[in-house]
This record gives structure tokens, sequence and C-alpha cells, in this order.
């Protein structure tokens, strides 16, 4: 490389009385990147002079400086760019170099426009003058973190070197993964300019962990390396999953075709690559790569097309700024002064003095060069980062797909999906099939238990209440009971070995607390827990649980007594109200039918004792079906059909109810559930080491003196028997399995309420993401389809079952509201028949009244002048009227036809 024009600032070129503007450039020329950034450089210059359009009167010098791949060496280079009036500088390619030329930029008032710092701590606050022009790695990590998730894989190790680009990227990858539920587990760093046996004992390191999903952040030209070093190891084989930063395409781009031995080394990687969109410009650009100056590559990596774009990006921000009539000037910086006489010599730095109105403009342009659209966003980020994602194997790469901020991984372009609305949920990712390491197509599961030979460290709780469910054995394995053999069987259905080994956890002189045990899971004491450990909603922020292998939940168990039988209970069916409208009903439909029998059957007439007799007997005959009095009147029988469907029923349910009170147990308890128990002052017993003692203070709000811890089976018993006034219980709240297990031991003698909470057993593993648990999630309905799991319960569980509720009398009592509408239809019935009845009846006194037969029957009386008198007699005859029978009206009203047909017969009969 060589330096292009002057190093002054204002200079004559050509002869032709043009402005020179000095523009620096930092990177190693020496590099994968530089190698591909150099000549574009330098491509972006010529154009720019060349291109009338702009800058008409002004041309860029460019001043190169070789970084030499050295913190060190690069920021002295740097210095000394400084010192030669630029007006921004393009660079460095290093991370490290620009954190500390970016302080000087800061006082100097420079802008700094780096195609190749992919640092993300880089931040726009810290480094104002700093204006990255190639995508950040913060957004690279996140699609790394993207793609971990799209897999379904929980932990990643990282392999990195250990400088600002590697810690730094690295850091932001493991806040990427935690916000996908995923982590690192493992963080292998190397030093720059590692051996390769140093590289080779890192990755023999790394192979013995679990997790294979290896993530490779390094730098372009040490890369290939780790690669050469996992081959030796076999670490490119089946279950192994690589996925590599940009430097790997950054490396391999470089050569028209790939290096056989390169290509053998990566078969099965995954890696990104900056996305650049398809362009007549870039088409251009690279049929003219190989016309360019100082060119010794035949193609280039994306880097030459970030670095062209910059020099383009300064070249219009200088137009917009002399079009706006800017100059530029530069002056001492005053603070110089203090080192004069010191080792360094700092007298030839000076400060832009329009670099901060040169940075806005170059903040605020916007223009579509080869790598799409350049603009910044508020942080000074390039919009629209995106990434190809490439998959190496056969002879070269594929491409999988895309990824993209706005619209996550996708098989479409994402200058596409930049136009609709964003979508980036777990169902819109996708990505074409994948060709893994060991050339399967099978998606690897990401972990393999370590090559180290340490087995599963597996925590058993050391019950000593209802060891059925977990406890000690002498056996090989130190443990027994439902859930070992439930854990057991999950193991075997897995297609590899599980090496394992039970821990008992606590003294078996009492039950231990369930919560120090997920805490100590927590704190990797132990690897995993298997045993009765209940799924709450506070243990799994802290570890990770299977799928329930056992449904359970918070129940009530109460003391219960045996109610004997009465002389009375065939009064217990009804209620007294249904008792007394019952019978009011009876004697109410009986003198309904009285009434609408009595002027038609000889059977409802009679005495007035007599009658009532009739009444009675009519009334209470019918519930039992046994009337003999027949009913002639149509309303009659359309009431008494009614009444007899209406007795049907309620003997019927008489029946029914009689006969359950009398055969089925009659059970009863002063706890009625939870809500009972919360509102008296009763103890309440707590199994020793349930999660129930916390729940029940903290959730219910039940004061702490109630509580009593029960350690034993006996316990239990003594503590129901005895009850609250003999220094006993009034309930005990436990979890579902073991109340019914309880209850089988104690022959029933309690009972059990329904669950009030719903939870289930679970097995523990590592804290947030023991891959081996959601191996089980997908294996427990496999071992439920086949029987084992009910096996397995029936060998340690399987007992006598007992009710779950009590059974008192008053649940059995029919009352009224179960009746009120059938009385409600026969009332309605009555009253609608009574209605038509005795409208009949009006119309036949009218009748009766306005003919001779009243006339007759007054005239045989003596008279009397009073009104009261007047009354008294109507009443009297209309009771006389409706006590006539049918035949008798019916003779009345055949005289008096006959009598006004012959009036004369009826004079002479009287005469006579």
């Amino acid at each position: 490389m060589r330096v292009i024009g002057k190093t002054g600032n204002w200079s004559a070129g050509s002869g032709n009385g043009s402005r020179v503007v000095n523009v620096g450039a930092l990177f190693t020329f020496d590099s994968a990147i530089g190698r591909s950034a150099g000549p574009a450089l330098l491509a972006a210059i010529e154009d720019v002079n060349s291109d009338m359009s702009i800058l008409k009167d002004t041309k860029l010098n460019l001043i190169l400086q070789d970084t030499n791949c050295s913190g060190f060496l690069g920021t002295v280079e740097a210095m000394q760019l400084m010192g030669k009036e630029v007006v921004a500088a393009i660079g460095p390619q290093s991370s490290g170099i620009a954190h500390v030329i970016s302080h000087v930029m800061n006082e100097l008032h420079v802008p700094l426009l780096s195609f190749g710092a992919t640092d993300p701590t880089l931040s726009a606050l810290q480094y104002p003058y700093f204006l990255r022009t190639t995508v950040s790695d913060y957004y690279q990590m996140h699609a790394i973190a993207d793609l971990v998730a799209y897999f379904g894989w929980r932990e990643v190790v990282v392999v990195f070197v250990d400088d600002d680009y590697g810690r730094n990227g690295v850091s932001v990858l493991g806040e990427a993964l935690a916000a996908k539920r995923a982590k690192i587990s493992h963080k292998a760093a190397f030093s720059p300019g590692a051996s390769p046996s140093n590289i080779s004992s890192l990755l023999a390191g790394v192979n013995l962990l679990e997790s294979r999903v290896i993530v490779v952040h390094v730098n372009p030209d040490s890369g290939l390396n780790i690669f050469s070093a996992a081959n030796k190891l076999g670490m490119m084989s089946s279950g192994y999953v690589w996925i590599a930063t940009d430097w790997l395409p950054s490396v391999l781009d470089l050569s028209k075709t790939i290096d056989p031995h390169a290509l053998a080394l990566i078969q099965g990687v995954l890696a990104l690559r900056h996305h650049t969109p398809d362009s007549d410009l870039k088409t251009r650009f690279t049929s003219r790569w190989g016309s360019f100056k100082n060119n010794e590559n035949p193609v280039f990596n994306s880097y030459a097309l970030y670095a062209y774009d910059s020099v383009w990006l300064l070249a219009r921000a200088l137009d917009a700024y002399f079009k706006g009539g800017g100059t530029i000037s530069f002056s001492d910086d005053p603070r110089q002064q203090e080192t004069n006489g010191s080792a360094l010599d700092f007298t030839s730095l000076r400060v832009f003095n329009q670099g901060p109105k040169l940075l806005e403009t170059l903040i605020a342009t916007n223009f579509t060069g080869l790598t799409g659209q350049v603009q910044f966003d508020s942080e000074k980020n390039l919009i629209h980062p995106a990434f190809d994602v490439l998959n190496f194997g056969g002879n070269g790469s594929r491409r999988l797909g895309y990824w993209s901020n706005y619209s996550g991984l996708s098989i479409v372009p994402p200058e596409t999906l930049d136009t609709k609305l964003s979508n980036i949920s777990i169902s819109n990712q996708s990505l074409y099939s994948v060709i893994w390491p060991g050339e399967t197509t099978a998606k690897p599961r990401g972990w393999a238990f370590p090559n180290n030979g340490t087995p599963l460290r597996i925590a058993v709780p050391y019950r000593v209440t209802y060891p059925d469910f977990v406890t000690k054995d002498e056996g090989p394995l130190g443990a027994k009971g439902y859930c070992i053999d439930v854990f057991e069987a999950a193991v075997r259905l897995l297609p590899y070995p599980v090496p394992h080994q039970y821990i008992l956890y606590g003294d078996g002189r009492r039950n231990p607390s369930f919560g120090n045990l997920v805490n100590d899971i927590a704190q990797n004491k132990y690897d995993a827990a298997v045993g009765d450990v209940t799924i709450t909603t506070n243990r799994t922020k802290i570890v990770d649980f299977t799928q329930p292998y056992m449904e359970s939940g918070l129940i009530v168990v109460a003391p219960v007594r045996q109610i004997k039988s009465s002389p009375w209970a065939f009064l217990k069916p009804f209620t007294w109200q249904m008792w007394g409208v019952t019978g009011v009903f009876f004697l109410f439909v009986g003198a309904v039918v009285w009434i609408l029998e009595h002027r038609m059957n000889t059977e409802f007439r009679g005495p007035p004792r007599q009658q009532l007799a009739t009444v009675f007997w009519f009334s209470f005959s019918t519930m039992f079906f046994a009337h003999r009095e027949n009913t002639v009147s149509t309303l009659g029988r359309a009431v008494l059909i009614l009444w007899l469907f209406v007795v049907l029923i309620i003997n019927s349910s008489y029946t029914a109810s009689l006969t359950s009170i009398l055969t089925v147990q009659q059970l009863s308890s002063r706890i009625q559930g939870m809500d009972t128990l919360i509102s008296s002052s009763d103890p309440i017993g707590i199994q020793d080491g349930s999660f129930a003692y916390n729940y029940l203070i903290h959730e219910l709000n039940i004061a702490e003196s109630r509580l009593r811890v029960l350690k034993t089976e006996e316990e239990y018993f003594t503590a129901l028997q005895q009850g609250p006034n003999h220094g006993g219980v009034a309930a005990i709240v436990d979890e579902l399995p073991y109340v019914e297990l309880f209850l089988s031991d104690a022959k029933c003698m309690f009972i059990l309420w329904t669950e009030f909470t719903k939870s289930g057993w679970g097995f523990v593993s590592i804290p947030k993401g023991l891959p081996i648990g959601s191996r089980f999630v997908d294996r427990y309905p496999s071992t439920i389809r086949n029987g084992e799991l009910q096996r397995i319960h029936d060998k340690w569980l399987s007992r006598v079952e007992c009710s779950s509720q009590t059974n008192p009398i008053d649940e059995n009592r029919l009352s009224l509201k179960s009746f009120w509408g059938l009385f409600l239809i026969c009332g309605i019935a009555c009253f609608a028949a009574l209605t038509v009845f005795f409208c009949r009846v009006c119309m036949q006194y009218s009748r009766y009244s306005s003919g001779g037969e009243q006339r007759d029957v007054e005239e045989t009386e003596p008279a009397r002048p009073t009104t009261c008198t007047l009354c008294t007699t109507s009443c009297r005859n209309l009771l006389k009227f409706v006590d006539k029978t049918e035949a008798e009206m019916k003779e009345m009203w055949t005289k008096s036809r006959d009598s006004m047909r012959h009036p004369g017969q009826g004079s002479a009969a009287q005469s006579s």
C-alpha cells in the first residue's frame, strides 16, 4: 500500500486548482479483512474523485496506515495519522484499537467511520465520534440466539478470542440467549495468537462437557485452527453442532473455490454472513473487482462493500457540508502544552474545528450503496441489519435462509419483508433443511452426558411417612418406591444410557424439607431430584421440572361420625314445609272435587257429617290410589287426573329418598371443606416437610399457631381421633396421594373433601435447563400408553378406595323448592275448574230466579219487610239452589215450561 496524494490539508491537485481534503484509513493490510477492504477503499476514492456530480472542485486524499494486527502498533499508527490533519478516519477493523483511538477522536473532534469494528460496546454515548458503518455484533449475537431457539437447544459452549471483540460479543450473546430461555454453559477463551497445541487443549476440555452446541467467535486469520483441532479430536462427527460468526465466510469468500482441505474441516458447520441485497451497483462493482489497484484476490468479502460505502458516505456528507457553506480549519489543542517535555510529543495533533458539524451531517446522510440503504438510527447503528444463514457441506456452502431484526429467521429475503408487518413469533420462523456434522439431516439433540465419567447426582427424599413413595433401600440402587420405579422406567425408554446415582436427602428421623431440597439443586449441589416433589410456581422460577407423573393437590381430611337411624326416620324424606303444603293440597283438592261432584254425583251427597267424612276420605285415599268414589263431572275428572299425577311424583320421590336414608350409610362431619376450616379457630394438622405449611400461612392467612406438624401416620390417626377439644386437630391438610394412602390404611374411618388446589409431582432437573428433563417430557406419554405407569402404581399404591365426601341426611331431604311447580299447576287447574263451575251455577241461578219457581217458594213463606231479611232470604235461596241436584233442576225447568204453555190448567188446579 502507499499514500495517495499529499499530507497537507489544502493543496493543489493535478494542476487544476482543486481543493484536497485528507482522509485517513486504518486497517491491517495483510489480513482477511484488509486484503478485501484495501482495494475497495482505493476504488471508492477514485470513483468519488472522478464523479463530477459530487465534490466538484474538491478531491479526497486517502492516507493509509497499517495497524499490523497489533494493538500497540495500531495505536501508534493511528496517532501518527491524527497528526496529518484528516477530516475523518475510515477504520479501524480492530475493536481493541477502536476503543483506544476513539478517545483521541473525541478530543480532536474527528469522526471515525469503522467498517470492521463490530464490538457492541463501542456505544454512541461513550464514543460520540465513533460511527459504525457495518453491522454491530449485537445483532449477530441475537441472530445466533434465534438459531439456538429455533432448533430447541438450551445450552451452548462458546469458544472465543480473549480480547474486546471476543469478550464483549460473548457477553451480548449470553443476554440474548437468556431472553430465549437458554444459556451459555461454558466459556472457552484463548489468547490472540494462541498456538495450535493450546487450542487443542482448550477443545479437549470442551469435549468433556455436556453441551454439544459450540459457538465459535474468533478472528478470521486464526479461526480455521479451531476446526482443525476439532477434527483431530473427533468433534466434527454426528451429535455436534458448530455455529460460526461472520469471520468464517469472511475467510472463505476470498477464494472463488473453497480450498478442499479447509472445506473438509467445516462439514456441517452453520455460519452467518452479512446480508447485502442484490442490485445493479453491486453487480457493476463485482465485474470491476479484478481491475482494482493493489488487488491480489480474485473475489472479495462483505467488508469490501462496507469499506466502499464508508468512503461514499463521507463524500456525500462533505458535499452537503460544503454546499451549506462549510469550511475546514484546524487549531492547536491548549491541553497539549501540558505534555511539553514529556517522553511523548503530541504537538502535531490538531483539533478539527468543524468536526461536530461534519459529524451531524454524516449521521443525517441517507443513500443507497452497495450494502443497501445506508442510514443510521438514534444509536448510530445501520438500520435493517441482516445476515445470511449458511450451511457448509459437500463442495461448498448453501444458504438456509436469512435473519433480520425485523423478521427473524426466514427463507424470504429481508428487503422483501421490511415492507410488511413485523411478526417474529416462533411459529413464523423458517429455514431450509440442514446437513449436520457427520453428514446427517437429523437434528442433533445438542447435548450428551459428559465424557468425564461422572454420573448424575440425584437427590432422593429420605421419607419417614409414606415410604411407599420413596425411601431408603439396602439394594444396589440405594432407594426404592413408586417414584424410583417411575424414573427408572422413563430412563429405560431413552435411546442412550443415563449413568446416575441416588443420594439420600434427609436424616431418616423426619421428612426432609422439600423447599430446601429444591434450593440445593438450584445451587448445583445435586444434578436432579427424584421423588414426590410438588411443582409450585416459586419452585419453577429457579429449577426445571419434568412433565407431572402424578396428579396432586391439597385436600382436607376430617373425622366423621356415623348417623344412626331413628324411629321417626319415615318423616325425614320431606322437610316440614313440604309435609305442610302436601297436607293442605290433599284437603284442598278433596274439597274442590266435592264441590264439582256434589250436584250430579250421589256418592258426594248426604247428611253434612257424611259429606265431611267423604271429603277427608277421598282426599287422603288418593295418596294410595285407593279412592272408591267415582267422578262423573268433566271438571272433576280433569282435576283428579292432574292431582293423581302429582301424587305419583310425590310418592316416587318419597320412596326413593326414604330408601336412601335407610340403606346408605350416613356420615356427618363438623368440617365441611376448606372454607369451614379457615373460618374456625381449630388447630390444623400438616405433614412434616410439606409445602402446605407455608401455603396456608402466606396464601390463606391462617395463623401459624393453629398449625400442628405431624411426623408419622400414627400421629395423623391419633390427632384426628382426639379432635381439637382433646389435644388433637379438627382436620388435616395434605396432598391427595398421601391422603388416599392414609385413608386406605385407616379403613376409611375419616373423610376427605374436594381438592382446593391443583398441582402435580415432577422430577427436578439441573436449574433451568438439564436437557434430560425435556426428554422425559416426551417419554412419559409412551410410559402411560404401554401400561407401565399403571403397573407401577398397582405395585406400590393399590389400596381400598374410600368415599370422597360425607353424606348427611339433610342433603337427601326433599324440600318444597323441588315441587312448587307441580303444586302451582295443580292449584291453577283447581281454581280454573271452580271458576267454570261457579259461572255455570250463576247462569242457572239467574235463569231460575227469573222464572216462577222462586216466586212459588216465596209465597209459601211469611213476608218480612226488612232489608236484612231480604238479603238473608236470597242467600238461603241460593244455597238451596246450589244444593239441588241436576235432576231436580231439570224437573223444575220442565214444570215451568208446561205452566207457561197451559196457564189455565195451572189456575184450575189451584182452585180445586
